[in-house]
C-alpha cells in the first residue's frame, strides 16, 4: 500500500535540535522504515490512543517518532525528537 506523509508544522523545528547526521538516517531510513508497515510500531495509551511511536537508538540517544495513521492511506507525523520529555510534549500538538 502506498501512503502519503503529511507533517505537523513544527516538524522542521524538531529536525534542527537534532544532529544533521541522525536527521539524514531518520529522513532516508526511519521514515521509510514506518512508511513500508505503519501499524507495525508500537500503539501509545490513553489520551494519545490514535497514535504510535517508532523507537530508535542513535549514537547512544534514544528517538521517538510519533504519528498517526489516517484515512488508512496518510501518515500524518506529529512529533520527532529525544525520548526525554517526549510523551510530555506531544501532548501540545495533538
Amino acid at each position: 500500500m502506498i501512503f502519503k506523509e503529511e507533517f505537523h508544522p513544527k516538524i522542521k523545528s524538531d529536525l534542527k535540535q537534532i544532529d544533521k547526521g541522525v536527521v539524514e538516517k531518520i529522513k532516508i531510513l526511519h521514515l521509510n522504515n514506518i512508511l513500508q508497515d505503519p501499524c507495525r510500531y508500537e500503539p501509545l495509551n490513553g489520551s494519545l490512543s490514535n497514535l504510535y511511536s517508532y523507537h530508535f537508538r542513535e549514537n547512544k540517544v534514544e528517538y521517538r517518532i510519533a504519528y498517526e495513521v489516517k484515512e488508512e492511506t496518510v501518515i500524518f507525523y506529529y512529533m520527532i525528537g529525544k525520548r526525554e520529555n517526549f510523551y510530555k510534549n506531544i501532548e501540545t500538538r495533538v
